[in-house]
């Protein structure tokens, strides 16, 4: 399918399509995707799909793009679905797919090369990092990617929270880089949380101890599980919390009963579940998911059914700081949205995506809302950072 598909080619690379993850060896999908990132492993995408999150019914049909050479070696792949909507992407076209549909054309089916439900940059066009063919390689898989949109005749291919290194590779393929933002913290070599609140304002400082002081004072005991130390009571509560907090928020429940303990049954060491528990009956009452990577600490999802008082903030925030800063974690990325982050040490950093449209009249007209939100975004990032609760008098250590 791609232009390297010719068998008599020295090095020729030919692309398919699989239908379903299992058809692909974990151990060759893991070897493309590499470890520092959980949620383009194997486990993790089979894992949305074999509990019914990511399939036909949901409108996330695997179409999962998969480039051999011509021994049958898996070289590179990238995670795609066939869309017929927009939900659970966290990069919204809603009103480009109106503006398309109003023109009388039909914007859905569309292609999505993403993780579903997951607004966590990693990468994307899958490659090993040690084979010294990889630029080649990413080049001929992002270029199979738009081969495959022209094929299946959709409106548009869309590839969401790529890393930075692929950002020229896509738009090399001709590909519209959106910009945009989330909070993330930043280990700057700290010893300990006080060290920590050390280099912040004394206002923040303040403010962030008084938080943690009120959210461990009302009787609930916070533990932060791993592994084995997940047990079967703390998926069923924690599932609890993401329907509760999906229902507040006028959400759609992406995520099965199914998905949470078959996450934690092939991935249970990269799972990170700070439950809260009622010191007297023991209840689990509230929980955040989070994913390790290398050098990262994802946060996902987070849930609870008591109105306790700042307990978000230290369950989703705080013990993730304390977590980075035990395992010398760099990063902790709390997930998209959410100015609050900002006083708690959470910065705003730049995320990306890369769309590719068929129709050359209506990429011109994306392509000009892109300039527009690019240069107003770029402004709120340089005010937000302005706003940001680090000391002004000195460098955090």
């Amino acid at each position: 399918m791609s232009p390297s598909s010719d068998p008599a080619a020295p090095g020729a690379l030919s692309l398919s399509v699989v239908e379903s993850l299992s058809a692909v060896d974990s151990a060759d999908w893991d070897r493309c995707a590499g470890h520092d990132n959980p949620f383009v492993s194997h486990a993790f995408l089979l894992a949305l799909e074999d509990s019914g999150s990511a399939s036909v019914k949901t409108g996330w049909l695997p179409r999962h793009a998969v480039l051999h050479d011509d021994q049958g070696r898996l070289r590179a792949c990238a995670p795609l679905y066939l869309k017929s909507h927009s939900y659970g992407e966290y990069v919204f076209d809603w009103g480009w797919a109106e503006a398309y549909e109003r023109a009388g054309k039909r914007y859905y089916p569309k292609l999505q090369c993403a993780v579903p439900f997951t607004p966590a940059t990693g990468p994307r066009l899958l490659v090993p990092t040690d084979d010294p063919e990889a630029d080649r390689l990413r080049d001929t898989l992002a270029a199979g990617l738009v081969e495959i949109a022209r094929r299946l005749k959709v409106s548009s291919l869309h590839i969401t929270f790529p890393s930075a290194a692929e950002v020229p590779v896509l738009e090399a393929q001709g590909m519209l880089v959106r910009l945009g933002m989330q909070y993330h913290w930043q280990n700057r070599g700290y010893a300990s949380f006080d060290d920590f609140l050390a280099a912040l304002s004394s206002r923040k400082r303040k403010t962030i101890r008084k938080e943690r002081e009120r959210a461990n004072g009302q009787g609930v005991r916070i533990r932060t599980l791993s592994g084995a130390a997940i047990e079967p009571r703390h998926w069923q509560a924690f599932h609890g919390f993401y329907l509760d907090t999906v229902e507040r928020k006028w959400g759609q429940a992406y995520l099965s009963a199914d998905f949470f303990p078959r996450l934690g049954a092939t991935m249970g060491e990269r799972v990170v579940l700070v439950v809260g528990e009622d010191e007297t009956s023991g209840e689990v009452v509230c929980g955040a998911l989070n994913l390790l990577g290398g050098d990262t600490l994802y946060g996902r999802n987070w849930g609870s059914l008591s109105p306790y008082t700042y307990l978000h903030f230290e369950v989703c925030y705080y013990r993730a700081i304390d977590f980075a800063i035990e395992h010398g974690l760099t990063w902790v990325e709390a997930g998209a949205q959410g100015d609050h982050k900002i006083s708690r040490g959470y910065l705003p950093r730049p995320t990306w995506s890369g769309h590719w449209i068929a129709d050359a009249g209506f990429r011109r007209a994306v392509a000009a809302f892109v300039e527009r939100e690019r240069a107003t975004l770029e402004g709120t990032m340089e005010a937000l950072e302005d706003l940001g609760p680090f000391r002004c008098e000195g460098p955090a250590p």
